[in-house]
């Protein structure tokens, strides 16, 4: 694991974190870290096997037919 070090920051900051890891119930130092992770950690991406298992069944492949308009006419005509 690497060490990070942060230098010059602003007191608010400082308090503001602090307060924020009281919240959590952790060290500053571990809210610190909590913070970093959230905000660079990459979210895993589905798959698209895993999108199409999580649609929903809304109907049979027959439902979903394509009509034809007779009214409309070709765009460049």
């Amino acid at each position: 694991m690497a060490n990070l070090v942060v230098r010059n920051l602003d007191r608010s900051i400082v308090q503001a974190l602090k307060k924020r890891a009281v919240r959590h119930g952790r060290s500053a130092e571990a809210e610190h870290r909590s913070i970093l992770e959230s905000a660079l950690a990459r979210t895993r991406r589905k798959t698209f096997v895993q999108v199409l298992a999580t649609m929903p069944n809304v109907g049979r492949d027959a439902d979903f037919t394509r009509k034809e308009d007779k009214r409309t006419r070709d765009v460049f005509d």
